[in-house]
């Protein structure tokens, strides 16, 4: 098991406190794995695994539990015959109807620490709010990091070399559980086919009660062919009307912010660098497994460049940082990060193959003229930085543990 001390070091501070500790991520993210993480890390503390009442509610053992009322009174049964601090643990709370009024009702009557999992964004977010505000804080777990990823595969294939492995990372991106399958190909596209089915028809169709699945499934592969590349709602309203496929933008976005609330794409907006505002329209979208790509669409060799500017996004978003894409002039730069008071700039290119490309990817930072570090990232092994910027190996970077 991959102990995940990033996750574990920002968690580790409101173990035990009267904070609801809410861990969220897509589907299969580890989450479950966390929660694990935090009952060892409590047993080390001299924490008794008696004062621990765990529950998933995606095992059918449990569906007779997924109402409030049957829930509480199962819990209270269960209290009733430990001393002690408890420790709840409710795993894709979701599923449980009425949850929130459930968990407002334990954090209230006992003196428990609790901690649950779910799979959608809004729902551990508004109704949240609505009965927890204030008493709660948010973790979001995502797929393995090319770190994360090579310590396990480190376990499964110990002389490889740092090449090979990310290789394998490029293909099947970081979900955890494909390590069980040692990251077989037929096996490993299997089960990501499978989690992409799940994440789609339970999280995504299911809960919104979506209609068109047709449709639904065609913008998911329009963002999946365009990943990391501008384009709005009504851009794709319009590619569709030219494929004889009619679909309204507000219609087109509804179904966009479902996928987003199931954490399948993440939305970067522009900022325009000189006027110092957000621009409204033309956003970016990457995906939080660049592996669901390769297995449901293919094409990440083909589309390396993309893919690479996908994982620096999602790197950049474990460790923290808010994200936009720069517009400075009729320059673009791939990634503006801003961290309390840390800022860094990204570009992502897949080879500095020409002394023009070169050109290009630096010169992007021309009229940037703060202290800021601004990097160009590639496969490149050579250290071609110059007047002040940085460029790094892909790997490097992913691996580095400081970048400002």
């Amino acid at each position: 098991m991959i102990k995940r001390e990033a996750y574990m070091s920002l968690i580790r501070p409101f173990i035990g406190t009267e904070l609801i500790k809410v861990l969220t991520g897509i589907r299969r993210s580890g989450k479950s794995v966390m929660l694990e993480l935090i009952q060892n890390d409590l047993i080390s503390q001299g924490v008794s695994n008696s004062q621990f009442i765990k529950f998933n509610f995606e095992d059918m053992k449990n569906i007779h539990l997924c109402k409030a009322d049957s829930l509480h009174e199962e819990v209270t049964k269960r209290i009733s015959g430990i001393a002690g601090k408890i420790y709840l643990f409710f795993d894709e709370i979701q599923e449980v109807i009425d949850w929130e009024k459930c968990i407002n009702s334990f954090r209230v009557e006992f003196d428990c620490d609790i901690y649950i999992t779910g799979s959608n964004a809004k729902l551990l977010s508004g109704e949240l709010a609505t009965y927890l505000a204030g008493r709660y804080v948010e973790f979001v777990i995502y797929p393995f990091s090319f770190k994360e990823f090579t310590e396990l595969y480190a376990t499964i294939f110990p002389n490889i070399k740092r090449q090979e492995a990310f290789t394998t990372y490029l293909t099947f991106g970081g979900m955890p559980y494909l390590g069980n399958l040692r990251y077989k190909d037929i096996p490993s596209q299997l089960y990501l086919v499978d989690l992409y089915n799940s994440v789609v028809f339970k999280d995504i169709v299911k809960r919104n009660k979506v209609r068109d699945v047709d449709l639904l499934e065609r913008i998911i592969a329009y963002i999946f062919g365009n990943v990391g590349t501008t384009f709005s709602a009504a851009s794709i309203s319009k590619y569709f009307k030219n494929e004889s496929r009619m679909a309204a933008p507000e219609t087109i976005m509804n179904y966009i912010n479902y996928c987003m609330d199931a954490f399948l794409f993440y939305q970067v907006r522009r900022q325009d660098l000189q006027g110092k505002k957000l621009l409204t329209i033309n956003e970016k979208y990457y995906i939080a497994d660049h592996g669901i790509r390769e297995a449901v669409f293919g094409g990440n060799m083909k589309d390396i460049n993309l893919v690479l500017e996908n994982i620096v996004y999602m790197e950049l978003l474990r460790r923290g940082y808010k994200i936009t894409v720069g517009k400075a002039g009729t320059k673009e730069i791939d990634f503006v990060c801003e961290k309390r008071k840390e800022k860094l700039y990204v570009q992502v290119s897949y080879l500095l193959a020409s002394e023009d490309t070169i050109r290009r990817e630096f010169n992007v930072y021309d009229g940037i003229k703060d202290n800021f570090p601004k990097y160009v990232v590639s496969l490149d092994e050579f250290d071609m930085s110059r007047e002040g910027i940085k460029h790094k190996n892909i790997c490097d970077f992913l691996l580095a543990s400081d970048l400002a």
